[in-house]
């Protein structure tokens, strides 16, 4: 049976209306957190509080087609099944029909309304332990239909059970997976040449303190992998093949002058761009859209659309490929699914534009310190083959100088990795993890106020305010005057505040300016790097001191980008991403001829 994405969707919401069941359409992709996660990871989980007993205003039976995103796996992104965007089709009885109904309509979709054959067909079911018996019923039930005996598998609680880890009082039960051969084999052989295409969750049982006991109003959750069954449906083993992402695969062998066919890094980098741009419309162009950043869901998405720039890269294509991609996904694909997406599209393609625009001014400025590298080692074999003509060239990139390039300039490991390889050379990955590991041990101390410095608290909150004072600094000097300069500040981990000399109170329109120019540079996500140099040579390059008298022969600077550079102690966090939102709370008089700014970060 040859299916369009379009024809499928249709076909699981009308076969679940014609049972009675509402159409609730899909959430947002991104949590709201009343579940505990950053995104839905999978259709049931915004139906929670439903399944746990709330009533649903659309009533007892539900359908929809629902978004899904994981991670976990990124890695394996670019093989022929894996996706951090999916959707999950689903349909749900809360306290109404049960078994009987829910296998008689799963066997008819899949036989009669999908086409597969009923012969190749596999389930199974939950085989029983001391605290819940087998699940007989579900597998008389599915014989009866015409499931092959032999053909219906019980497996143990950690395969065909569903519950709430860690919690008391909640709906759980056995419940009832199928399967269908990964290939258009005569005699397929089940698990080896078998693959999941969805589940029947039976929640029968409520969850004790010593075991379960039978639940008065039994629930039914169902889960098929919408991309998967598209992908059986029309004889593939490569899902990037279905018409999901044909349309982005094309374009990206127009751009590249490259064929998807001939396969290896060409075929992979195709998969991970078109994957992860298609991830990327869905999270921006999400009715609780997010942005890149530097925390929470927003480094995700960064995470996401870095690898896939950097994977264009790779494929020879400029970033903007992954424009022309996302308009294909926004214009074509769930144009009907997904409506919102295309009233977003400006928005959509502006913020991605941007984020590129970042990462090319973070790869510019690493790759002027990868070169750097280069010229070492270069230096190193050439003194090393005078003096022993013998000497082995030096071939590997240290894994703390492939630490700093990842710390301080933003270069994934992979894209060291990448570059190296195009001059014949390897990264020390090992010497990198040991790097990151002591970095880590660094940090935690700093965490304990353990590390030595200019503040009381080293907690990463007030390591951030005191960043966060270097560009507060330097944006009152743009905006109001270069001769303001920082007289006196006082941090903690809930606020901070800043003096400096001026004369007059600033206008509502300053403070304004001020906030913005330090929210740009935290978006910009800049570098702050860390070097030892003597008083003389920093005042030389342009170090703002503060306080003089405290600096010896030799000081520590700390620049931000272009925009800032102060002789400070410390302690400073690596890239100003991380910050957060700047806010101006209040803006007063400190003494004669001194201001105060009181600030924070959200």
């Amino acid at each position: 049976m040859k299916i369009t994405a379009k024809e499928l969707r249709q076909k699981w919401l009308d076969f679940y209306k014609s049972k009675g069941h509402v159409d609730i359409g899909a959430v947002s992709l991104i949590g709201d957190g009343t579940t505990g996660v950053m995104f839905n990871v999978a259709g049931m989980q915004p139906l929670m509080p439903y399944l746990l007993g709330a009533p649903h205003v659309c009533g007892k039976r539900l359908c929809n087609v629902q978004g899904c995103m994981r991670t976990v796996d990124i890695d394996s992104v670019g093989d022929a099944s894996h996706f951090t965007f999916f959707e999950m089709m689903g349909n749900w009885s809360l306290g109404d029909y049960f078994k009987k109904e829910k296998t008689a309509w799963t066997f008819e979709l899949l036989t009669e309304v999908f086409g597969l054959d009923k012969d190749k067909l596999c389930t199974t079911v939950f085989e029983g332990d001391g605290s819940a018996p087998r699940d007989e019923e579900t597998a008389q039930l599915l014989v009866a239909l015409g499931i092959r005996p032999e053909h219906v598998f019980y497996l143990p609680k950690e395969d065909n059970w569903w519950e709430l880890e860690g919690t008391v009082g909640t709906p759980c039960g056995p419940d009832n997976e199928w399967f269908y051969p990964i290939k258009n084999l005569d005699a397929p052989v089940f698990p080896d040449d078998y693959v999941e295409i969805g589940n029947d969750v039976y929640m029968q049982y409520k969850k004790t303190e010593t075991g379960y006991e039978p639940l008065q109003n039994k629930n039914v959750d169902t889960g098929f992998g919408f991309d998967r069954m598209l992908l059986f449906l029309n004889g593939l083993q490569d899902a990037y093949l279905t018409d999901l992402f044909t349309g982005a695969i094309a374009k990206l062998e127009e751009l590249s002058g490259k064929k998807y066919s001939d396969g290896g890094d060409d075929r992979r980098a195709m998969r991970i761009i078109a994957d992860h741009t298609r991830t990327t419309v869905m999270l921006i162009g999400d009715r609780n859209g997010i942005l890149p950043s530097n925390v929470g869901a927003g480094y995700i998405l960064r995470r996401i659309m870095r690898r896939a720039i950097r994977y264009c890269r790779a494929l020879g294509v400029s970033a903007d490929a992954m424009l022309d991609v996302a308009k294909i996904f926004i214009r074509e694909v769930y144009n009907e699914s997904y409506p919102l997406l295309a009233e977003k599209e400006g928005y959509i393609l502006d913020e991605m534009k941007k984020e590129a625009a970042r990462f090319e001014a973070t790869l510019t400025t690493g790759m002027r310190e990868f070169d750097k590298c280069l010229q070492g080692i270069a230096r190193k074999n050439e003194f090393m083959k005078k003096s022993d003509p013998s000497y082995e060239e030096e071939k590997t990139i240290g894994g703390k100088q492939a630490f700093r390039l990842y710390d301080t300039f933003g270069f994934p490991l992979e894209l060291t990795e990448e570059l190296a390889a195009e001059h014949g050379l390897t990264v020390d990955r090992a010497g990198f993890e040991e790097a990151f590991r002591e970095h880590q041990e660094k940090s935690r101390a700093l965490e304990k106020g353990q590390a030595k410095g200019g503040l009381e608290s080293h907690s990463e909150m007030a390591t951030k305010y005191h960043t966060a004072t270097h560009l507060l600094n330097a944006a009152l000097k743009q905006v109001l005057s270069p001769d303001c300069n920082q007289k006196g500040s006082n941090i903690n981990d809930e606020r901070m505040r800043f003096d400096f000399n001026f004369d007059r109170a600033m206008t509502p329109a300053e403070i304004q300016a001020v906030e913005d120019l330090v929210n740009e540079k935290i978006a910009e996500d800049l570098p702050v790097v860390f070097r030892e140099m003597s008083l003389e040579e920093a005042r030389r390059e342009n170090f703002v001191g503060v306080f003089d008298s405290k600096y010896g022969d030799v000081v520590k600077t700390y620049s931000i980008g272009e925009f800032s550079k102060e002789m400070c102690g410390g302690p400073h966090v690596e890239r100003t991403g991380v910050l957060g939102h700047f806010k101006i709370q209040k803006e007063q008089s400190s003494s004669a001829g001194v201001r105060r700014i009181k600030a924070i970060l959200e």
